[in-house]
């Protein structure tokens, strides 16, 4: 068994091969690459790829105890092949389709996971003994997601971790529902479709996003779209002054991009939960977030 210590230490290998694999070379692993590797065994690309990311960290799984037991604790549930048409039959990706196209300062395309590329896809897991496990996901196709862009950064986009972050929200809000940050609208709509919801008010302070919106989002949801009011406004200012007044049963808020400029707004918009009495809280990557308070 893993020590407190050892699981510190390994916690932070871990998180730090990810950060560093997923920025320079997500796409490593190939189906090319896959095809080599279990033409001639009998393993199939599901246990291959693990163990080459084992490889990749420098663990010698087959002869060394300490890396096995590693390879153990983290890696069952720390890499998961994903079904391409399970995210496909997603509501909103059913209903969405997007063009290329400009609105200021935002630039709307659909982008691709290569076949086998890793990506996180949903909050790390924290088990009791503090191990923190990442949940990466791949497929075996080629997958297309909309991604809006600021200066060639994504910023705004809908793929698997999106999907899966947000869908205890999705399942949580009921009633009167208001979420800060409107994106490309998939929580707006997931909660609308809903029978427990009654309406949802999204502030979005960018006059583009909206835009974007409202030109290639709202018309194609249909009667969800008809719950749906945007109003553009500074999140806080609207917080701060209005929150209280609309009788809200549930409050989702997605301001930032990543922990990097999330936490300091997580906080900021903790500190007025007291504003409205009676309403429930959500916000997004929230178990990412306080691995980084």
């Amino acid at each position: 068994m893993l020590t407190e210590a050892q699981i510190a230490r390994f916690n932070q290998i871990i998180l730090s091969f990810w950060a560093d694999y997923l920025n320079d070379h997500p796409d490593y692993i190939d189906d090319a690459g896959i095809a080599e590797l279990t033409a001639d065994s009998c393993f199939t690309a599901e246990e291959v790829y693990p163990m080459v990311i084992a490889a990749l960290m420098g663990l010698s799984v087959d002869e060394n105890r300490l890396h096995r037991e590693i390879f153990d604790a983290y890696f069952p549930d720390m890499i998961h092949p994903l079904s391409a048409e399970d995210y496909r039959s997603d509501p909103y990706y059913r209903a969405v389709q997007f063009p290329n196209v400009r609105a200021g300062k935002w630039e709307l395309r659909t982008l691709s996971y290569k076949p086998y590329e890793a990506f996180v896809m949903n909050d790390p897991h924290t088990r009791a003994d503090r191990r923190i496990i990442p949940q990466i996901g791949y497929f075996k196709e080629r997958f297309d997601y909309p991604c809006v862009l600021e200066g060639g950064r994504e910023w705004m986009l809908i793929t698997p971790n999106e999907i899966n972050t947000m869908a205890p929200h999705v399942e949580a809000a009921f009633g009167k529902v208001l979420t800060y940050g409107l994106g490309l609208g998939y929580f707006a709509y997931m909660t609308a479709r809903k029978e427990e919801v009654d309406s949802v008010t999204v502030v979005e302070r960018d006059a583009d996003v909206i835009a974007l919106f409202e030109g290639y989002v709202r018309p194609r949801l249909g009667e969800a779209g008809k719950k749906i009011t945007v109003v553009q406004a500074d999140a806080f200012d609207f917080a701060a002054t209005e929150m209280g007044k609309g009788g809200y049963n549930y409050v989702f808020t997605d301001l930032w991009h990543d922990p990097s400029d999330g936490v300091a707004l997580y906080h900021r918009m903790q500190a007025l939960e007291h504003l409205p009495p009676g309403s429930e809280f959500g916000y997004w990557i929230e178990d990412t977030l306080r691995l980084y308070e």
